[in-house]
């Protein structure tokens, strides 16, 4: 661990503009995947490293500890280090054991599939059957906990659940429109992410070009664009 610390101290020495450096605490915290914290309190710097990490070799841990020290002060995080970070939390061994680590310690939210105005297993089974053969293994279903302002749809391939926004749960929203959103996040099980690079690529051509079969696929856009007018945000869409 005194290693570990001397990589972030070094790291605040790089890149601190010649500050002096605080004193540093570092511990290995079970979190529920691939996740690091960096805090200051009272001049002093906590650091929480994902257990995950606790095998990587000191170029990793070097290079992470320069990837959150350079979040901490608003600098930009050299490329070197970037690179070297990323390219180990996409080993297949560390994505595995983030996934193991997220199902082992973490928890979903799960309300009901039955809405107010939409039931969305009934909804599942109808676009399963139109546009999969009904060949798609169900996911767990549900509607959000709380209504959401720009995420309308998700789907966790880690807990292999598709949530929905309660927002639409609303018969002032076109079943159609709700029925897109649902078809989107059935999408991902069909297509999963592609690791191009280092990079997950959730939606490939080949998702694009099937969410391009849906019979309402122009209308949705304009409406996905009007929700995202009425809550003052970017973009609404579906992750």
């Amino acid at each position: 661990m005194n290693e570990v610390k001397k990589f972030f101290a070094d790291a605040f020495r790089h890149l601190g503009n010649n500050r002096p450096v605080p004193e540093i605490e570092v511990r290995f915290y079970p979190y529920a995947g691939l996740h690091h914290t960096i805090r200051v309190r009272s001049g002093r710097v906590y650091v929480r490293l994902s257990d995950i990490c606790k095998g990587a070799s000191p170029d990793v841990l070097r290079a992470l500890a320069c990837v959150l020290v350079a979040r901490l002060l608003g600098k930009r995080i050299p490329d070197v280090h970037k690179r070297v970070y990323q390219d180990y939390s996409v080993t297949s061994e560390v994505m595995r054991s983030s996934d193991l680590a997220r199902r082992r310690r973490g928890r979903k939210l799960i309300s009901s599939a039955q809405g107010e105005a939409y039931n969305l297993e009934k909804m599942f089974t109808k676009l399963n059957k139109r546009y999969f053969d009904a060949g798609l293994a169900k996911a767990t279903l549900t509607w959000s906990q709380r209504r959401t302002r720009n995420i309308l749809g998700h789907h966790d391939r880690v807990y292999d659940t598709i949530t929905v926004s309660k927002t639409l749960d609303s018969l002032e929203v076109p079943e159609w429109f709700v029925e897109f959103i649902l078809y989107h996040e059935m999408l991902h099980i069909k297509h999963p992410a592609r690791l191009i690079n280092g990079r997950r690529y959730y939606h490939t051509s080949a998702f694009r070009q099937d969410e391009r079969r849906f019979p309402h696929y122009s209308d949705a856009q304009k409406w996905l664009e009007r929700v995202a007018r009425q809550r003052r945000v970017p973009r609404a869409r579906a992750a």
